[in-house]
């Protein structure tokens, strides 16, 4: 959300032949796949540590999912800080112009 409260996201569609995959907050969307897969990856890692066979996959498994709640983080905190060009109100591009840079207008 921008500061005054409006949604500054832009939901992500999928069109898959007549139907449409409406992605409304993507961040939070692609947090909780990413817990999903965590979960995938200790569940089928601890099944594979019942025998010593596959042992080797079960242990891979678990790095993977340790690899994902590093993720977490990381999604969560790119849902708050967002990189994007400053663009003067006439719209103009100021990495092009002479004169200084002005506030975007979609401030977050």
């Amino acid at each position: 959300m921008g500061i005054d409260g409006n949604q500054t996201e832009q939901a992500l569609v999928l069109r898959i032949g007549p139907e449409e995959l409406v992605v409304r907050r993507r961040y939070e969307a692609a947090s909780i796949a990413n817990d999903i897969l965590i979960g995938i990856w200790f569940l089928i890692g601890s099944f594979l540590f019942f025998s010593p066979a596959t042992m080797t996959a079960g242990t891979v498994l678990f790095v993977l999912g340790s690899i994902e709640m590093l993720i977490r983080p990381t999604i969560r905190m790119a849902r708050h800080i967002h990189l994007q060009r400053f663009r003067r109100p006439g719209g103009t591009d100021p990495a092009t112009a002479d004169d200084a840079v002005t506030e975007s207008e979609r401030d977050f």
